[in-house]
C-alpha cells in the first residue's frame, strides 16, 4: 500500500516521463485542460497529479511503458492515482 507522499512522488516521477515526450506532454495538456502555467504553479496538488496519473491510466501504452520506465507495475500507478484522487 501506497502512502499518499509515495503517491505523489510517483505521479510527480511520472509526470517528468511524459513532459520527457514532447507530443505526450501536448496531448496531456490538450486532455487536461492545463496550461504550462497551471501545470508549473499546481505540482504539489494533488488533483493535479491524480489528472496525470488518469491521463497515464486513459492510455494503457503509456501506463505500460511510464510503469517500465519507472520501474513499477502498472498496477501501482493506478493505485496512486485512487490514493490521490480521495
Amino acid at each position: 500500500m501506497l502512502t499518499r507522499q509515495e503517491a505523489e512522488t510517483l505521479a510527480l516521477s511520472a509526470l517528468g516521463w511524459v513532459l520527457g515526450d514532447d507530443q505526450r506532454a501536448e496531448r496531456l495538456l490538450a486532455l487536461t485542460g492545463l496550461t504550462p502555467e497551471q501545470l508549473r504553479a499546481n505540482l504539489s496538488d494533488p488533483a493535479v497529479l491524480s489528472a496525470v496519473l488518469n491521463f497515464l491510466s486513459s492510455h494503457e501504452p503509456d501506463l505500460v511503458k511510464a510503469a517500465e520506465a519507472l520501474q513499477i507495475e502498472a498496477e501501482t500507478l493506478i493505485a496512486a492515482q485512487e490514493i490521490l484522487s480521495r
